[in-house]
């Protein structure tokens, strides 16, 4: 499927293309229009250490290249080895987070289903703690969230706000659409109040409206690159900090799918998105 001369006109609506050379030539394309942008170099759960290490290596060459670029990485940590031991990924990213402090600029640290949450906050926390330059993501459908924030705020770690695209059980994330926007609003104000440079991760224009009324430098709004093209440049010309997450590499099928797949609504924001704006 990633070869597919069907599929290439679809996915670079998405996906910047799969070398560095041309995910850096969107990203200073995006800045000259006045976005920021956050590089993810495509990938997870791999199964070797030489695997997990590769991926570090990219995403090393990726800062070295950034060249002034304002823009950050974000990282998966089963990209980095989390499935094969909590040290081999932490050996693997922690180079990577001194290298991004280096530069002036930090390490959004993707969060996946629940079965990595403990880990991930694990890693993100003794990160902050030894280095400062990392981002947490936390999903607001998962109802151990706000007490994640709390601690998060607590400890001065940034937090990337996102409703959640994982399929979880009952017990553990909430289902409903309304009780996810409800969470999602109470968490963002949460953040806005008491978080260090938080980043509103949504499209829904209703969860956009939370942050209106605080500072346009206390917060930064977060999008996909491609989805609501027309919203993002009118969120840039109201002055808005929105930073577009930009993917790139060969391994973005399953990247595609799991957008479309794990939660249905996707499927139609993204034909939407390829109709209109």
């Amino acid at each position: 499927m990633e070869t597919s001369r069907f599929a290439k006109p679809l996915t670079r609506r998405f996906v910047a293309g799969e070398t560095l050379d041309e995910e850096l030539a969107v990203a200073r394309r995006l800045n000259a229009e006045g976005f920021l942008v956050s590089l993810d170099h495509l990938g997870e759960n791999v199964a070797t250490e030489s695997e997990a290490g590769a991926s570090a290596e990219a995403i090393r060459q990726a800062l070295e290249r950034l060249d002034g670029l304002p823009a950050t990485v974000s990282i998966k940590l089963t990209q980095f080895g989390l499935d094969l031991s909590y040290e081999v990924c932490l050996h693997n990213v922690e180079p990577l987070v001194r290298k991004a402090r280096e530069l002036g600029t930090r390490v959004e640290i993707d969060m996946e289903s629940t079965v990595y949450t403990e880990r991930t906050l694990e890693i993100v926390e003794q990160l902050h703690a030894s280095h400062g330059a990392v981002r947490a993501v936390i999903q607001a459908y998962l109802f151990r969230s706000e007490a994640d924030i709390r601690r998060l705020n607590a400890l001065g770690v940034p937090v990337r706000l996102c409703k959640g695209a994982y399929q979880e059980p009952d017990e553990l994330a909430m289902q409903e659409k309304a009780e996810v926007d409800a969470s999602y609003l109470r968490l963002a104000k949460l953040l806005l109040d008491e978080g260090v440079d938080p980043a509103i991760a949504t499209h829904d224009e209703r969860m956009i409206e939370v942050a209106r009324g605080y500072p346009k430098d206390r917060f930064e709004y977060q999008m996909l690159y491609g989805v609501r093209r027309e919203l993002q440049s009118q969120l840039v010309r109201d002055g808005y900090r929105l930073r577009l997450y930009v993917p790139y590499g060969d391994a973005w099928y399953p990247y595609f799918m799991r957008r479309l797949a794990e939660r249905p609504a996707n499927v139609w924001f993204v034909l939407r998105s390829l109709a209109g704006n």
